[in-house]
């Protein structure tokens, strides 16, 4: 019988002894490594790894998921969705929420492990952030993303990253950046497709984010996309692993997505069999199987297609995250994290100032806010008002409460105003009882809309109609939507309250463009707003708050003009490079203030540009609003308009003013050219300042006007202002 020694795992009892450097990593991992059969070394690289009791690794599932709160493992605090975590344009409230995740996250899982419960849904490893670009209005997970624009996704991306990893180690969570690279859609192909993608536009647009995360925030995890990539298989492909481990020098875990290892003999067919699949993810740093695949890898070691030195990379990686998380220590600081930490009443009141400023009032011709002296009976009506659905978006976590669109206007409104409510028609059938004619709750809708003041008419989808392949009821479209438009029972119902005459508020839930195709009085976008998504609307509503989120992502008119979906140039796509069809812009959101800026005061330094201009709220309200830098290049290798480089939320009162300081790094001012290279050419820019993209449609729908400074840029360490004060433009 052969006895194998114990290894010396270092295990500390008193953390602030002991420091998690480099060399000391990488010496715990290899120690444990070095101990591992060949079969051992090949089961830790499952999702759901096993047990080595002889080296005290206990088992561990890896796959979690916190898109906006702990996700699919029972109670925990609901943050509105991704795409409304955007819309706030705010990297401070986005980080917030992730420690809040994080901590709640430590809370579950101290106490799944305490009673040995290592299920999935369970673990510390996060499959979030979601930093694909929604390039298309068409895609169902699009609201899992920060929207359409690299520079937006990258900031909200990296402070997402940094709030649920924290800025020291042990880590209190890990985070993962996904899906590398180049997945957007659509759903019904992302087994097989092959997306064909230029090096400009790799790197003008679908790249930056996951560089920053990287780079800047240091995501612990990267996820695999299920497409090809320009022919290689984007879970085992050449190209990107010398991105992530050469140029980017990541020295974290990469995951496959869930069965996307199995796809290249499946359906990509780049490959014969399950072992040469697990060789080839391997060989290009697949570190860890999301699925059966890696099953395999044995097999693939013993015909040859993979060595020993190949696998032991890939344990050491994925044993390195866990010791950076404290799993290989007998404490960490987040042991005394308590259960009813989770959803707490502080999250929650938290999760309800994130639906404040995620909302995005598109439409209001004075109609909002609603005074309640004027105002006797208010109609609630529509599939989404009374919906828990439409609060949740998909990847969600279990609320101990929700507050409706319903439940909040009623809880903001009564006594003093009767609130009458109608479902008015199902979501997207033509009818709500199965024996009922079409059109059923119809009638009913009209006689509370012809017996109130004002009604608000709650409209929109859920993850049924739009998500993930798989997880939606919208098997016809694999969960992307075929139009932009309302289902048709909603559009038949709007277009009936439209006939009363009554005011008309209209509350869009969704997590994409949506054209509702109205007359109203006012919009509001709520996206799905989260668990205190109602209590949010109805202070809105009421102008307890006023509504400040912008849209991340351009709302278009129809998608008869946008490039095929599965046509992944931006041409045509974005505000970057939009040519018609916008119905309302990226960047754009009205407020109940009005926001005036003062003259722009253009600084250079080095490699660094400051601007600072005065704000001023000459509304009547108290209010938050969104400052917007874009930069217009000249080059040949320009984006066709501008681009999104700073942004600033800020809270000014009414009357008051306020100085905004954003800093231009020298890299705002690169262009990218055939090759992908970043290139400063020089010549002429336009900075553009204001509350929204300097287009004329956000002019004509906001009437605010942005400043521009012209400037020439001649080299990397000469900026020299032309015209500094800068003007107005409208």
């Amino acid at each position: 019988m052969i006895f194998i020694d114990q290894p010396k795992i270092i295990r500390s009892k008193n953390m602030e002894n002991y420091k998690y450097t480099e060399n000391e990593i990488e010496e715990r991992a290899q120690r444990l490594v070095s101990e591992m059969t060949i079969e051992e070394k090949c089961e830790q690289l499952k999702y759901d790894s096993p047990e080595i009791e002889r080296l005290g690794i206990d088992k561990f599932n890896w796959w979690n998921e916190c898109l906006h709160g702990v996700a699919r493992g029972g109670t925990a605090t609901v943050f509105p969705q991704a795409i409304a975590l955007a819309a706030m344009f705010d990297e401070q409230a986005v980080s917030q929420a992730a420690e809040i995740i994080a901590t709640e996250a430590r809370a579950k899982y101290n106490q799944s492990k305490k009673r040995g419960d290592i299920d999935l849904y369970k673990g510390l490893t996060f499959w979030t952030p979601n930093i694909n670009i929604f390039r298309d209005p068409r895609w169902g997970r699009g609201q899992e993303t920060y929207g359409e624009d690299p520079y937006l996704t990258s900031r909200l991306g990296c402070a997402f990253v940094k709030g649920l990893q924290g800025d020291k180690l042990p880590y209190k969570a890990t985070a993962c950046a996904k899906h590398f690279a180049v997945h957007s859609g659509p759903e019904a192909q992302r087994h097989s497709l092959n997306a064909e993608v230029s090096e400009k536009e790799l790197w003008e647009t679908y790249l930056p984010a996951f560089k920053a995360l990287i780079t800047e925030a240091h995501a612990e995890g990267v996820m695999g996309a299920y497409n090809r990539l320009n022919g290689e298989p984007c879970c085992g492909s050449e190209y990107l692993n010398n991105l992530l481990r050469n140029e980017w020098k990541f020295d974290g875990y990469f995951v496959s997505d869930c069965w996307a290892i199995a796809d290249f003999h499946v359906n990509h067919h780049v490959t014969k069999s399950a072992p040469e699949s697990a060789a080839l993810a391997i060989k290009n740093g697949c570190d860890l199987n999301c699925g059966n695949t890696y099953i395999h890898l044995i097999n693939a070691y013993n015909e040859g297609l993979v060595s020993e030195e190949d696998i032991d990379r890939c344990v050491k990686r994925v044993i390195k995250t866990r010791i950076k998380l404290g799993m290989f220590d007998e404490c960490t600081p987040y042991d005394s994290i308590s259960f009813e930490e989770a959803d707490s009443p502080e999250h929650n009141e938290f999760s309800r100032k994130c639906a404040e400023k995620s909302m995005v009032m598109l439409k209001n011709n004075g109609i909002l806010p609603i005074k309640k002296s004027e105002v006797k009976t208010i109609a609630v009506i529509g599939p989404a008002a009374d919906s828990r659905d439409v609060l949740k978006g998909n990847y969600f976590g279990t609320s101990s409460r929700y507050v409706t669109f319903l439940e909040g206007i009623r809880e903001a409104f009564e006594p003093e105003v009767r609130v009458l409510y109608s479902e008015g028609c199902h979501l997207f059938k033509e009818r709500v009882e199965p024996l009922a004619l079409p059109g059923d709750r119809l009638s009913e809708a009209l006689g509370a809309a012809e017996c109130a003041d004002i009604v608000i008419l709650c409209t929109g989808l859920d993850a049924t109609l739009e998500g993930e392949e798989g997880d939606t009821g919208n098997a016809y479209a694999s969960g992307d939507k075929l139009d932009l438009r309302l289902p048709e029972s909603q559009r038949i119902l709007l277009r009936e309250i439209e006939k009363t005459g009554k005011p008309l508020i209209i509350v869009n839930a969704s997590g994409s463009a949506i054209n509702t195709e109205d007359n109203a009085d006012a919009l509001i976008q709520a996206w799905y707003s989260g668990a205190m998504g109602g209590k949010a609307l109805a202070d809105i509503l009421l102008g307890r708050v006023s509504p400040s989120g912008k849209l991340p992502v351009t709302f278009y008119g129809n998608a008869d003009l946008l490039p095929e979906f599965t046509d992944y140039s931006m041409k045509n796509r974005t505000y970057r490079f939009a040519e018609n069809t916008i119905l309302y812009p990226f960047g754009y959101g009205l407020t109940y203030a009005h926001f005036e800026c003062g003259a722009i005061d253009f600084k250079r330094s080095g490699e660094t540009c400051r601007i600072e201009c005065e704000v001023k709220n000459t509304g009547s309200y108290d209010s938050e609003n969104v400052f917007q830098l874009y930069i217009k290049s000249f080059s040949e290798n320009a984006v066709r308009n501008y681009s999104l480089k700073g942004f600033r939320r800020v809270f000014v009162k009414s009357g008051e003013s306020k100085l905004i300081e954003l800093e231009i790094p020298i890299e705002a001012f690169t262009d990218i050219d055939e090759n992908g290279n970043s290139v400063i050419y020089g010549g002429k820019y336009e900075i553009f300042c204001g509350f929204s993209q300097p287009d004329s449609i956000s002019y004509m729908l906001s009437g605010e006007k942005e400043l521009l400074v012209h400037f020439q840029l001649h080299s990397r360490a000469a900026l020299s202002a032309i015209q500094a004060q800068g003007h107005h433009i409208g």
